[in-house]
Order: C-alpha cells, then structure tokens, then sequence
C-alpha cells in the first residue's frame, strides 16, 4: 500500500484499488500466498480516510462503509491496532465491533472499543489478536520479512492433493462423534446445538 500524503487511509479510491487486486488474485490459480505491505515508512493503514469521509452524504458513507467491511472481511493487520473510531464521536464500522468480542471476549472488546486505546504489535501479540509481533528494522519492514518466511515456511509443506487427504482423515474422525450428531439433529429441528465435546 502506497498512499504516503495519506498514511494508507482507506478512502474510495484506495478500497477500489484494493478490491479489484484481490479480485484479480483470487482468480489466479498461481497465488497461493498474499503479504500486504505499506510502502510508507512507520505506517500500515491510518484507518479510514475521515478527510474523505467528511465529504460524504449519509448515503454514501453507508455504502463506503458496507464497501470497507467487505476489504476487512478478506484483511486485517497492523503493528499499532485499535478502533480509534470512538474517541472522534464515531462508532467503529467495518466490523471490529463483531470481531474483536470473538477473539478476545466481550469485556476486553468493551473496554477496547469505548476507551479508543491503541496496541502496539507487542501488546497484541500478548492478547492473542496477532501470531507474531516482531521489531522494527533500519528500513521499516520488519513485519513483511516476518510473513515472507512463514509464507515460505507455509508453502513447501503440503501440496492440494495431500492438504485434500489430510482434510478427509480428519473428518472422518468427526463422523462418529457426538457432536456431529447433534449439530445435524439441532439443524433437522432448527434449534441451536448442545455441544457436549464429544
């Protein structure tokens, strides 16, 4: 991502780029493996570009809204993360308040979400929200070295064949479980399901 004047905020034009780049990769059989990085220097992604937003209608904020949920249903990631939203009278709107109860619980998520408290990488890391929190090099791009060598160490391990045989060995596990039974039954009588972990 390359928008410096801006810091990679997320306004209309930038989202568009961003979905049609992953349109066109999720068509291309030969990715296997997508690292998003900012080209600007000590800044992923400012969040949305309010500038830009200010000047919208009610209207078009809802649609640009529904259009940034969507980018952030397919990426999420940032060394300093937070849903800032709150401290600027704004509600966050692209999905973090359904997101962050689900990995950290809701109390956390909470206070979070109303104090607008910003995570470095490390605090992050300490709460679970990301796998890995690494520091800063001379050029800035520590964290996208960090992901090119899990990618690399990802990619070799097991091909579409094997990752296929893999899945049906552990399915088949599921098959005689309690659960499964359960959750079929629950979704026959259209009730929700009473896991049991067995």
């Amino acid at each position: 991502m390359n928008r410096p004047r801006a810091r990679n905020a997320l306004g209309n034009v930038f989202v568009s780029e961003l979905q049609e780049a992953l349109a066109r990769l999720r068509e291309d059989q030969q990715v296997r493996v997508l690292l998003f990085r900012s080209c600007v220097k000590g800044v992923f992604c400012a969040g949305a570009d309010l500038k830009e937003r200010e000047q919208m209608s009610a209207a078009e904020v809802g649609v640009f809204i529904q259009r940034l949920r969507g980018l952030m249903n397919e990426i999420a990631s940032t060394a300093v993360m937070g849903l800032i939203e709150t401290t600027r009278g704004l509600l966050p709107g692209a999905g973090g308040t359904q997101r962050l109860p689900r990995c950290l619980g809701v109390a956390l998520a909470k206070e979070l979400i109303f104090t607008g408290r910003r995570l470095t990488g490390a605090q992050a890391h300490t709460l679970g929200l990301v796998n890995h929190a690494v520091d800063q090099n001379e050029e800035g791009n520590a964290a996208y070295h960090r992901a090119l060598a899990l990618a690399q160490e990802i990619l070799p391990q097991v091909d579409i064949m094997s990752g296929m045989a893999i899945e049906g060995m552990c399915y088949a596990q599921n098959i005689p479980t309690q659960d499964r039974l359960e959750g079929m039954a629950a979704f026959r009588e259209k009730r929700p399901p009473k896991f049991v972990g067995k």
